[in-house]
């Protein structure tokens, strides 16, 4: 559970230690205003991914499900800076699907970490494949990293895309190239 006077206290620590005026008019309410934002960041860490898919729907026919271009917001653990971009989840389904809106709460719930994109993409995978039990699992993610724009090597545009594979799909190059494609068109 969040903790808003410990996050008030270290905000005013952190502006005096770079050297600001903490009683300055327009930093007077920026811990506050950093806390409540803190709850709606980090607000994936007490939430569970499995509520979301719980509620499963029986289907006739086990054909591919692609979801594509589910934008997101995530903060790196390394620097505390924002990483953004898009997820794209495919799954072949075992007699039963979600709906749609719950892949992209799925998303959510796991990008509402501070944590390193590779375990944002492995975490989705891997919840998809915990609680809906299909066949082959793909999630696709490519963001861009501030502490790679602003920062450091400073390479604004840089992309990184990860990729997690589950079941028949981590060894079928022929429905993952199927889905990359799907995913560029």
């Amino acid at each position: 559970m969040l903790d808003k006077q410990k996050i008030e206290e270290s905000v005013r620590l952190f502006l005096e230690g770079i050297g600001e005026d903490v009683t300055r008019e327009g930093l007077v309410e920026t811990p506050s205003r950093v806390a409540r934002m803190c709850q709606e960041i980090y607000g994936g860490l007490d939430q569970d991914a499995g509520v979301h898919l719980a509620k499963q729907f029986t289907v006739e026919d086990n054909e591919l499900v692609l979801e594509k271009d589910i934008t997101f917001y995530s903060t790196c653990e390394h620097h505390l800076l924002p990483f953004y971009g898009k997820a794209h989840i495919a799954y072949i389904p075992n007699g039963k699907v979600v709906g749609l809106s719950k892949l992209a709460r799925t998303v959510e719930v796991y990008a509402r970490r501070a944590q390193i994109q590779e375990k944002l993409t492995a975490q989705i995978a891997d919840a998809l494949w915990e609680h809906l039990h299909p066949q082959g699992v793909m999630v696709v993610v490519e963001a861009e990293h501030m502490c790679m724009t602003m920062r450091g090597i400073k390479k604004p545009g840089s992309k990184t895309v990860s990729c997690v594979t589950r079941g028949m799909l981590k060894d079928d190059l022929g429905m993952q190239k199927l889905i990359l494609d799907m995913v560029k068109g």
